[in-house]
């Protein structure tokens, strides 16, 4: 399993208890005492490190190779799921995948960003960043969803929109744009999960919901730490100061009242213990699926637009 560099000193605490595991095996010595020293010191050390994460370590978890992604969280969270493909006008964009699923019962449209594990997976993938087509092929799939009053649910892990050249040659702002503007129309509801990465108008290209969830360790922001830091200080390297900054955390955006819960994940992240983390998933989801059945298109819609016109403040100075 790839290893985060914060968590050197429990990998050192586990590979003591393996040397002492084959030291009791070879020379026959019982060190079971020794060994359950060590094993409970690397749990209180692992619990006490995921405790007072920094948001650089959170972005090292959301980045993770072995995060679950919108495919595995499908295949633990849906009974069935039938992908859709293309946006009838160009291709279809592996980056963004969708499709009709049933969830206890529940027909929904499940719509998220796919990442790769591997390089050849993310080479295919395009690392989770769609081009225009993506957008415009989850955009058909909300229309149809709206056509037969399914619920739809989206998930967001992306590091931003492809910013390529061919990208913006098809438009890549205004297929945005266009689901923007859309998606705050639609008369059936919409749920979003943060489960990664929420980068910039790429993650809200499909995630202007009536409900957004972040996964504990995810990040939402108007733009990559990295990025931020390459503008105003002219340093990438300076990233973890931007990250300190751009309050990007579940907490963080909690708080800012851009999302509206915080999903527990396992000690050590998701991809410790995927069916955990899907099966807290879907418990949210049929919890929220029950509350919009009691509710009529047009307040859905309603509390969508007023949900995203609540977010920003203004003050005004008297002149006099």
């Amino acid at each position: 399993m790839k290893l985060l560099d914060f968590e050197k000193p429990i990998v050192d605490l586990n590979d003591k208890i393996d040397d002492l595991k084959r030291l009791s095996e070879e020379g026959g010595v019982d060190l079971s005492n020794e060994i359950a020293k060590i094993k409970k010191k690397a749990d209180s050390l692992k619990k006490e490190i995921y405790k007072d994460l920094t948001p650089s370590q959170v972005i090292q978890i959301a980045r993770h190779s072995l995060r679950p992604d919108t495919l595995q969280l499908i295949k633990y969270i849906c009974d069935d799921f039938v992908e859709l493909h293309g946006d009838r006008a160009f291709r279809d964009d592996p980056s963004i995948i969708g499709g009709l699923a049933t969830i206890k019962g529940n027909r929904v449209m499940v719509i998220g960003h796919q990442k790769g594990h591997d390089t050849k997976e993310n080479i295919y993938r395009n690392f989770g960043m769609p081009h225009p087509e993506g957008y415009r092929k989850a955009l058909r799939l909300m229309k149809l969803a709206e056509k037969f009053k399914l619920p739809i649910i989206t998930f967001i892990d992306t590091p931003g929109a492809y910013p390529g050249i061919q990208a913006e040659e098809r438009g890549q702002a205004e297929a945005i744009a266009r689901n923007l503007k859309e998606m705050s129309a639609l008369n059936v509801p919409i749920i979003t999960f943060v489960i990664g990465e929420g980068g910039s108008g790429g993650a809200l290209g499909v995630g202007v919901a009536n409900k957004v969830y972040m996964l504990e360790y995810a990040i939402y922001s108007v733009i990559s730490p990295e990025g931020c830091a390459s503008i105003l200080f002219r340093d990438a390297k300076k990233a973890s100061i931007a990250a300190e900054n751009l309050k990007i955390t579940a907490t963080d955006i909690v708080g800012l009242g851009v999302a509206d819960g915080v999903i527990k994940e396992p000690l050590g992240g998701a991809h410790n213990d995927v069916d955990f983390t899907a099966n807290s998933i879907k418990e949210v989801i049929l919890t929220e699926l029950g509350k919009y059945k009691k509710i009529k298109a047009d307040k859905i819609m309603k509390e969508r637009y007023q949900k995203f016109r609540s977010f920003s403040e203004f003050e005004t100075d008297s002149l006099d």
